[in-house]
């Protein structure tokens, strides 16, 4: 099963191209240089893709506990599926943190926020609001890492919950069950 963030990853620097290829026109023996490093960029980003969309599946087929070993065995995966999520991102017409960020701003800044998933903390750089930041691995200090299915608060303690492309997973009705025990009951 592919997942939606998987598509398009293995755009080639136009950019990069056409810089070794300026720099070659003058000397044969560079041009031999930097079509080898032209290549073996374009072969490092394409491994690099190819490793994204394994990472990718693996979160949609294991369990949020088996990921979270993975990423604390590996730290290289989650660092790699971030660097290719963020990737994916910006040939998206728009992020959908973005959408999120605006809805919140529109809330009062006294609503409480739990971010599941939070990657890169966006949400919580973006907004007045108090942000619990939850992942599976710490991309800055604002992250507590904890298995979504169990996070680190009480009882009817957040008024928005966020789940912005983070249910994946075998169990993630337990992060569903986990999400309505956090949020006030009105």
């Amino acid at each position: 099963m592919s997942s939606p963030v998987s598509n398009n990853l293995e755009n080639v620097d136009n950019d990069n191209h056409n810089t070794f290829i300026k720099q070659s026109k003058t000397d044969p023996n560079e041009m031999t240089v930097n079509r080898s490093k032209l290549l073996r960029t374009q072969m490092e980003q394409r491994l690099e893709s190819a490793r994204f969309r394994f990472i990718n599946e693996q979160l949609y087929t294991s369990s949020s506990l088996e990921a979270y070993k993975l990423f604390h065995k590996d730290s290289d995966c989650f660092h790699i599926y971030h660097r290719g999520f963020t990737a994916q991102v910006k040939s998206w017409p728009q992020n959908p943190v973005d959408s999120i960020v605006d809805y919140i701003k529109k809330r009062p800044a006294s609503l409480i926020v739990a971010d599941f998933g939070c990657g890169d903390c966006k949400i919580a750089l973006s907004v007045k609001n108090k942000v619990h930041s939850f992942d599976l691995f710490p991309v800055n200090k604002l992250v507590t890492v904890c298995d979504m299915s169990k996070v680190p608060l009480p009882d009817n303690s957040v008024d928005i919950v966020v789940f912005c492309l983070s249910l994946m997973g075998t169990n993630l009705c337990d992060f569903l069950v986990e999400a309505n025990r956090v949020l006030v009951s009105k």
